[in-house]
């Protein structure tokens, strides 16, 4: 496409406001779910399109970044657009594109990207579109849509260079997709970013339902492949619902999603438990704790900021028992490397640093440097490729001898993208 790094950050939405006029204002078409925050926004995202699809109900589902191909990021009926109908679309907008070029300004790749996935839904025709943030909010190219529903995932540090040093200024960012009139759904928060957010819809008038008060995870246990779920929603109590996901922060993810669904749905009764059940236990999110092969079990986890390599540590904990666990580690330079390793020390028994498929990967070397800080030298590895890492990891945790031994790749979603391509993992 031509259009800059994905990453950057411009604070303007004149490009892509300029463009949805253009091509007649499609983001309109449809409700909107709109879904921002630091972590777990495509797990959530993933989860209300399931619970919608299950409705018979035809859903657009637009995430980033993707894990081995960008066709993933625009997906109806729960499949990524062919390659066909990625560039048709692409075609489609591309007159529109030139001509915003010249008279507003140049169009970022995610604007185009965004631009794209409306088009797409408005033609499918979408029922409702499920539309995650690239980053931020307020000056996010998505915020050109108005959500019917808004759901904040758990705010924490993360792209501090663009959204701001402290988790305040960043949930004033991000804040920015409530709507007036609109229903906001939250999910559990510190109580500093709680009181931006509570401000925010105050501001606009919208409704506020919160995790933990008016709607939560009243009980849950740890399930061959996943875990019991008993949730409380907005209009009823489900139970015994099964969630094919590890850890606590996924059923945090799943009962936002439920919220936002029974927001959705018209009258005041609960949602069918049956349909419910139904539609978490074929939930799916890859490259969220992953299992990508077994013997020894490998598994593929896109965490890459400390809050969300918390919750894998804590999922990972809860649902294996590994007795030695060996780590393939491939990180974004501009991340805070040092929180990341500094985690995973206790967890892991050794160490395999190495690089992902981005250019903005940091080098082996200057990864191994850190993690001999924090492991000793004799528990870091480097490998100069991710094929060769995940080989040497998978000997090493065989060398252990014992049953019960695994791998963790993680440290990106790129890293865990990559993996899931050279283990040949299925689905996206």
């Amino acid at each position: 496409m031509g259009r800059g790094v994905e990453w950057q950050f411009d604070p303007t939405l004149d490009r892509i406001v300029a463009l949805m006029d253009l091509l007649g204002s499609p983001q309109r078409a449809f409700p909107v779910v709109h879904i921002a925050g630091t972590n777990g926004k495509t797990s959530t995202a993933r989860l209300v399109e399931t619970l919608l699809s299950e409705r018979n109900l035809r859903v657009g589902r637009y995430t980033s970044p993707h894990l081995a191909s960008i066709r993933e990021r625009i997906s109806v009926d729960g499949e990524p657009l062919s390659e066909e109908r990625f560039v048709e679309v692409y075609q489609d907008v591309a007159p529109y594109l030139e001509m915003i070029d010249k008279q507003v300004g140049k169009l970022s790749f995610f604007e185009t990207l965004t631009a794209m996935a409306f088009a797409a839904f408005a033609d499918a025709p979408v029922d409702v579109a499920v539309i995650e943030t690239g980053m931020g909010g307020t000056w996010d190219a998505t915020n050109v849509a108005d959500g019917t529903v808004a759901v904040i995932t758990p705010i924490s540090l993360d792209h501090t260079d663009y959204l701001g040093a402290d988790v305040e200024t960043i949930a004033v960012e991000k804040a920015g997709i409530i709507k007036p009139a609109a229903t906001v759904v939250l999910a559990q928060q510190e109580l500093s970013v709680a009181e931006v957010l509570m401000q925010r819809a105050a501001e606009t008038e919208a409704v506020v339902a919160r995790e933990g008060l008016e709607f939560g995870v009243l009980a849950r246990e740890v399930a061959l492949g996943g875990q019991m779920l008993r949730l409380k929603g907005l209009k009823g109590v489900y139970e015994e619902i099964f969630l094919p996901m590890y850890g606590e922060h996924q059923a945090n993810n799943a009962v936002c999603a439920l919220a936002a669904v029974e927001i959705l749905s018209a009258g005041g009764d609960p949602l069918a438990e049956d349909m419910v059940r139904q539609a978490f236990a074929k939930a799916t999110s890859p490259g969220r704790l992953e299992i990508v092969r077994r013997g020894p079990t490998v598994l593929a986890d896109a965490a890459h900021n400390p809050a969300g390599m918390i919750a894998t540590i804590e999922g990972l904990q809860e649902s294996f028992d590994f007795t030695t666990l060996v780590g393939v580690v491939a990180v974004m330079a501009d991340k805070d490397v040092h929180s990341l390793l500094e985690l995973l020390e206790p967890v892991l028994a050794e160490v395999v640093v190495t690089r992902n498929s981005s250019p903005r990967s940091m080098s082996p070397a200057e990864l191994a440097e850190v993690a001999e800080g924090l492991f000793g030298a004799e528990r870091v590895t480097v490998a100069e490729r991710l094929d060769e890492a995940i080989d040497l990891a998978v000997g090493l945790a065989d060398a252990a001898g014992e049953f019960g031994s695994g791998v963790l790749i993680t440290g990106s979603v790129v890293t865990a993208g990559d993996a899931r391509f050279l283990l040949h993992a299925e689905g996206v």
